[in-house]
């Protein structure tokens, strides 16, 4: 019986886990597609897709595989599975969501600005999803958690350095970057600290059913753009 839970709690704990994933890459393709600038990652994806071509997806796995290499040099150990999925699965989905025909970029200012709100908020709770299933960071968060504990500088200064970083090398690639890429910087923060208690206890209760051991809880606190 005891071990009959235990495969219901994996199966449900992926579950949530790949479906927090289909939904953080519908949120990124809508931000993209609303055309006003894209978040600082995938501005450096665009880039290197307009500069060399290949898909945004595959240079999202690309861009992971590099990004999971320093990080597991610096650590000196090897990626969580769940790092490794994220790196793979959601290149894939970005590809699936830019290859659907009806999901276009809107003629109308208004119609760009409310599909890159939803997009922002849609990733929030893909972000909030994924994460509450405790499966592991994704690539860029295994890179920050590496140089933070390289260098001993606090977790949101790495952040922004790297953010920085991706967003003027993909600037300087020719991704896009706009209005939206600021909404997102401001806004990606605070809505997976709202989304992510919720959907946590959410994936709590669905994980632990039959069994009288909470999980930790995780508080939120550096986690932003986490694809």
């Amino acid at each position: 019986m005891k071990g009959h839970h235990r495969i219901n709690k994996l199966l449900v704990k992926w579950t949530i886990y790949f479906t927090g994933l289909l939904i953080m890459a519908l949120g990124i393709v809508l931000i993209i597609k609303a055309d006003l600038g894209a978040s600082p990652w995938d501005v450096l994806h665009i880039g290197l897709f307009k500069q060399i071509g290949f898909t945004i997806g595959t240079w999202s796995i690309l861009v992971g595989f590099v990004i999971l290499g320093i990080s597991s040099i610096m650590l000196k150990a090897l990626p969580q599975l769940g790092a490794f999925l994220n790196m793979l699965t959601v290149g894939v989905f970005i590809d699936m969501y830019m290859a659907i025909p009806f999901l276009v970029t809107p003629g109308a200012i208004l119609g760009k600005v409310l599909m890159l709100l939803i997009g922002i908020i849609v990733s929030g709770y893909g972000i909030g999803i994924y994460i509450s299933s405790r499966c592991g960071a994704g690539p860029r968060d295994s890179l920050m958690i590496a140089l933070t504990e390289k260098t001993g500088m606090k977790v949101q200064y790495i952040r922004a350095i790297m953010e920085i970083v991706v967003l003027s090398i993909g600037w300087l690639l020719g991704g896009p970057v706009f209005i939206g890429t600021v909404i997102f910087s401001f806004t990606i923060g605070i809505i997976v600290g709202y989304t992510l208690p919720r959907c946590q206890m959410i994936a709590d209760n669905l994980m632990n059913k039959g069994s009288k051991q909470p999980e930790q809880v995780i508080h939120f606190d550096h986690f932003s753009n986490s694809n």
